[in-house]
């Protein structure tokens, strides 16, 4: 059967099962990822961590995916069904060499698909290894060893997470009472929630709680407003203090206020880095180059140093470890910290700052959050388009007089009224517009105007 080569990505391989991702291909991938880290750790027999998440076909290829390990003489330890930040705990806090997390994170429910990291969860991306095991794949080219590896279980991994990483956040046991609603989406986010959530006086009500990878509410992605309705619904129905959403694989959060209104990620990311800021002052915070200057004013206005990144779990990863960034955020939901054992995305400790911060003021989180909403976001709008880089290319001839210019990742373009960046799709003949400004009007002008040049 040919390999469909598209299912490498950027941050990690995700295809449709069977078509695209079946169980041969998931063992030719075990043996390509331990190809990879056998080269890299030679004399050494390696121990690879392997979760999964609830979808149907989970049981089906992750057997063979650990099979693929074990033949290439890795030894396995299997730590059942976690989230992936706490398979990324997993990794990092016990020392072990690697992992690979079976998962399609929000994609619907005939997707799936492997998280892959190295030793202290640091991320196997498009540009660090995950291109070499795709050709490693199509061409079988693995480790030869007539040393199989040995397979074990480790249990109570969230209970030990939820433990260790709480204790980052000073205060975390001083949570004053709330009601929170959570719309779990029949997904794993509800398995750290109840284990953040046991311990802390909160009245929780709980919404699509029960796993199951049909996802028969709606889909696990609450980027998509419509999948966060029922939670919005809910908050309000209830007079809950707000609500929260996790995605299929938990570890992207959004968050809903007492009305029922969406918390930009912006904003959050903005509170969450002052509240790191309280800790550990002055450190350096990443945030992605999609438009979100409410994040980088209030990095400043705490005393942190503000940097840009790409976007994507995997880039960030690696720029946090190679410019020592202390916290990043990412505008879809990622949140990552800086533990004495790595670097990975941690919404246990998301969780606890932002009760801190609601504890501390005090207030309902609608007017908390009404000042720090100055500036006017287009959304991500989707364009497809014959030559991206020629497009990008035309943007940055016909905004050259813009104040600044970055091509860290697409285009970002900057003018003091207003500010954009353009980034091409990985997979697709597309071009992606997140678009800012001080005003509506401005905001919807510019947009079209941008818009008219990308799609002429």
């Amino acid at each position: 059967m040919a390999v469909d080569k598209s299912i490498f990505k950027a941050y990690d391989i995700r295809g449709i099962y069977p078509s695209s991702l079946s169980e041969d291909l998931a063992y030719k991938i075990g043996r390509a990822y331990a190809t990879l880290l056998t080269e890299e750790n030679p004399n050494k027999q390696l121990n690879i961590v392997v979760s999964g998440d609830m979808r149907l076909s989970t049981p089906k290829l992750k057997p063979k995916l650990i099979k693929g390990l074990i033949d290439s003489g890795c030894n396995v330890i299997d730590v059942n069904m976690l989230t992936t930040p706490t398979f990324y705990f997993a990794v990092a806090y016990y020392g072990y060499d690697g992992g690979i997390q079976v998962s399609a994170s929000h994609n619907p429910k005939d997707y799936n698909g492997f998280k892959m990291v190295r030793k202290n969860a640091v991320p196997i991306s498009g540009d660090s290894g995950i291109m070499d095991i795709r050709d490693m794949v199509l061409n079988e080219d693995f480790v030869a060893t007539d040393k199989k590896g040995a397979i074990s279980k480790k249990f109570n991994v969230t209970q030990e997470a939820v433990r260790v990483e709480r204790e980052y956040v000073k205060g975390w046991n001083n949570i004053k009472p709330m009601h929170i609603v959570v719309d779990a989406a029949n997904a794993l986010g509800s398995i750290d929630i109840d284990e953040i959530f046991k311990d802390l006086p909160i009245k929780l009500t709980r919404i699509n709680w029960e796993l199951d990878g049909s996802f028969p509410s709606h889909q696990p992605d609450p980027l998509k407003e419509e999948n966060l309705e029922l939670l919005r619904q809910k908050v309000k129905e209830l007079e809950a203090d707000l609500g929260i959403a996790p995605d299929g694989d938990g570890d992207r959060y959004f968050i809903v206020d007492e009305k029922g209104q969406i918390l930009r990620q912006e904003i959050l990311r903005g509170i969450i880095a002052q509240e790191v800021l309280k800790d550990h002052p002055g450190v350096k915070i990443g945030y992605d180059i999609r438009p979100g200057r409410i994040t980088v004013d209030m990095i400043k206005e705490a005393g942190g140093t503000p940097v840009i990144t790409k976007v994507g779990h995997s880039l960030i990863k690696e720029q946090m470890i190679r410019e020592d960034l202390f916290f990043a955020g990412e505008s879809s939901g990622h949140y990552y910290f800086t533990f004495d054992f790595g670097k990975f995305d941690a919404p246990i400790v998301l969780i606890h700052y932002f009760l801190r911060y609601l504890t501390r003021e005090n207030k309902p989180l609608s007017v908390l959050s009404a000042p720090l909403q100055k500036y006017f976001n287009s959304g991500e709008i989707n364009s497809t388009v014959k030559d991206k880089d020629a497009k990008i290319k035309e943007l940055i001839e016909r905004y050259s007089d813009a104040k600044n210019i970055s091509t860290l990742d697409g285009v970002l373009i900057e003018y003091d009224d207003f500010w954009f960046n353009v980034r091409p799709s990985n997979t697709e003949p597309k071009l992606r517009l997140n678009l800012e400004a001080i005003s509506k009007e401005i905001m919807e002008e510019k947009r079209d105007e941008v818009l008219s040049i990308i799609r002429e």
